[in-house]
């Protein structure tokens, strides 16, 4: 292990000795599993950023969001 995965683990270790036993133990089966399987799945930060995913063209998109703005153009009095 190089120094920088070393000050990372160190990093997270601080961060982490302070939850209770039963916490870390569940910490470690998770981690456990996340070794274990083939098919890492992505986490939920990584599933809110990211490309769009269409089947439209851009051009269907961009009508199709011209279409639906709504213009108003009252003035309310105050």
């Amino acid at each position: 292990m190089n120094t920088v995965d070393e000050k990372i683990l160190d990093n997270y270790f601080g961060l982490l000795n302070h939850l209770n036993p039963t916490l870390k133990m569940e910490l470690i089966d998770r981690l456990k599993e996340s070794v274990k399987s083939e098919n890492p799945s992505k986490s939920t930060i990584k599933l809110a950023f990211g490309a769009w995913h269409s089947d439209e063209s851009a051009e269907e998109l961009i009508n199709s969001i011209r279409i639906s703005r709504r213009i108003n153009r009252d003035i309310e009095n105050f």
